[in-house]
């Protein structure tokens, strides 16, 4: 596998997205996923986006979109929440990338008030829709696991069965170790996603909250869960996520670090390649 990164590391640390994108390709990454709003970006910002990473040799592979209307009990949310999706698949297409990384919503009302059985409806029928647009397109939609309590795919368990009740070839899981940890998830549990997971995101947590740290600032036991990934036999990248760094000054080193802990992960374990 490829080792990238998501960019949003220096957006959100007020760097701007060509500098960023050069320091990803400077500091050694293979690739890059991309974090921006389809239905705003500029002609001139996407054409710097392309630019760029071809300049430097950079590919982009993924591009996030956080779409937590596709599950909303308003048919026009979720009319305008496919269609802006289908933005970010356009927008992927124009990149070469291979995927959309799609995070869905969380069930509402503590799942009182409507029935948790019809979101999940409005889910699947949506990422059936998006799956059969992307597929004119030629890119894959990862959904990702998120480790929340009312996550609708808060578990490797739920993944799988939305996966298969979707049962589109364009709409499969992300993999994300963080997530997994604190959703108290083993190692052994990824068996469950063989043909299944096409992309992996990577960060360190404290075990209790939301991390998405470098490698080793957390409590995570990395060594198990990439070896489990490597027996999927994906044919994809391990994209490090990174928000917030503590001190946006110093973003460039807080990257580095994290590339250079994943990068003896990987070794360790014979995963990049």
């Amino acid at each position: 596998m490829k080792l990238g990164i998501i960019n949003s590391a220096f957006g959100q640390a007020g760097m701007d997205t060509a500098t960023g994108l050069g320091h990803i390709a400077r500091i050694g990454f293979d690739t890059v996923d991309i974090f921006t709003e389809a239905m705003t970006i500029s002609k001139k910002e996407k054409l710097l986006i392309k630019r760029t990473c071809e300049k430097k040799n950079l590919p982009i592979v993924s591009v996030v979109v956080v779409a937590t209307g596709l599950i909303d009990f308003n048919d026009p949310v979720r009319e305008f929440h496919v269609a802006r999706c289908k933005k970010f698949v356009d927008l992927a297409a124009e990149f070469g990338a291979k995927n959309i990384l799609l995070v869905l919503g969380e069930y509402i009302w503590q799942r009182e008030v409507i029935a948790p059985e019809e979101q999940w409806q409005w889910g699947i029928e949506t990422c059936r829709e998006l799956g059969d647009y992307a597929e004119k397109r030629k890119v894959d939609i990862a959904l990702e696991l998120e480790p929340f309590r009312l996550s609708l795919l808060n578990n490797v368990a739920e993944m799988v069965r939305f996966v298969d009740e979707c049962k589109h070839p364009r709409v499969k899981a992300n993999i994300d170790i963080s997530h997994l940890v604190l959703s108290d998830t083993s190692p052994a549990e990824l068996k469950k996603l063989k043909g299944k997971a096409i992309h992996v995101h990577l960060s360190d947590c404290d075990g209790k909250v939301h991390g998405d740290l470098p490698p080793g600032r957390g409590v995570v036991k990395f060594a198990p869960y990439l070896q489990a990934i490597k027996e999927l036999e994906i044919d994809g990248v391990v994209s490090i996520e990174l928000e917030y760094a503590p001190d946006p000054k110093r973003i460039v080193q807080w990257v580095e670090e994290a590339y250079c802990e994943t990068a003896k992960l990987m070794e360790l374990t014979g995963l990049r390649g």
